[in-house]
């Protein structure tokens, strides 16, 4: 009787422990995915409606970048799953260093999407932005 109790235990120990190894390849196999889609640097063409000269600005994620009169920050990018139709999405800040009295507010604050930049452009008198790219 006394075996039979042990052999019982050690058929649940070793479904527990295939259990946790099933559950951690997931986690594992999820994260990796997730990693591929985000990006570390992003991508944006810059236009000086003045000048009619378009920039490329490579950008690292969560580094703030000056450029001319404005400074710009990408926090996060990423990369749609589809590749029939690309989307690639950022949430970037951007800054008017003209402006005297605006040090905490942004000129733009929110997500870039590269398909349908107008579904929440970048309204400034001198420049205009595009997203790229997310790598």
């Amino acid at each position: 009787m006394v075996l039979k109790k042990n052999t019982q235990a050690g058929k649940n120990n070793f479904k527990l422990i295939s259990l946790v190894f099933l559950v951690y390849l997931c986690l594992i196999f999820e994260s990796h995915s997730q990693n591929k889609l985000e990006g570390i640097f992003t991508d944006i063409k810059i236009l000086d409606k003045i000048s009619s000269k378009n920039t490329l600005l490579k950008l690292k994620n969560g580094e703030l970048k000056k450029f001319k009169d404005l400074e710009i920050k990408s926090l996060k990018c990423k990369n749609s799953e589809f590749d029939d139709n690309p989307e690639i999405t950022a949430y970037i800040q951007v800054r008017d260093l003209t402006y005297k009295n605006n040090d905490e507010v942004f000129v733009f604050n929110g997500w870039m999407f590269s398909s349908s930049p107008s579904i929440t452009p970048f309204d400034h008198p001198v420049y205009d932005l595009w997203l790229l790219n997310c790598y």
